[in-house]
């Protein structure tokens, strides 16, 4: 959400993108993404603490997910417990979605300003690896908490949760280093080097 917040300000102010993103602006905004995590975090924490637990206590996934510690839960307050979970869960995805989404308007609306479409292509280029990875994050994301439950969900949903919760933060170093010049030229002299004498 700070990522698009940051693509927004340097596409539709940038002649004042280093006063509104001075050191101090960029250390509170990442501060307020912190402080969301934790809060959200604690309060899924407490409600997990709040539940009675029996049986099995071996967890069907690769960590500890909130969703696959729900099911080793028994009482009457489970399902209720669950959907509070599912409705925290869901409202951080959306609400953060909404605003990305809302940022990428203002976005494409100032780039289709450009009169060039080589100024479009330039400007739309430092969007493309934030987009990426939102589009991975947030579409395995809303798969877990948005599609209906059936009897292979738990399955999927492991395999899903691991896909957004180590692929995304694997992925975006590679991504956003893709814009850097130096690292493009460097890939291009490899791969001719490797493949140059298959073509000759």
């Amino acid at each position: 959400m700070i990522m698009g917040y940051d693509r927004y300000m340097a596409i539709c102010h940038p002649l004042r993108y280093n006063m509104l993103m001075s050191t101090r602006d960029c250390a509170r905004l990442v501060s307020w993404s912190w402080a969301g995590g934790s809060v959200m975090g604690m309060m899924l924490t407490l409600i997990v603490f709040h539940l009675t637990f029996c049986g099995s206590n071996e967890i069907h996934h690769f960590a500890c997910h909130v969703l696959a510690l729900l099911k080793l839960a028994c009482g009457k307050e489970t399902s209720s417990v669950t959907m509070v979970v599912i409705l925290v869960c869901v409202t951080a995805l959306l609400g953060c979605l909404f605003l990305i989404v809302l940022s990428y308007v203002f976005i494409v609306a100032a780039i289709l300003r450009i009169p060039s479409a080589e100024g479009q292509h330039k400007t739309f280029s430092t969007c493309v690896s934030h987009l990426t990875i939102v589009i991975v994050h947030y579409g395995f994301a809303s798969m877990i908490y948005l599609k209906p439950k059936g009897p292979r969900s738990m399955d999927s949903n492991t395999l899903m949760a691991t896909t957004y919760t180590v692929f995304t933060p694997f992925l975006s170093p590679i991504i956003f280093s893709l814009r850097n010049k130096e690292l493009k030229n460097a890939i291009k002299r490899n791969f001719h080097r490797k493949f140059s004498p298959l073509s000759s």
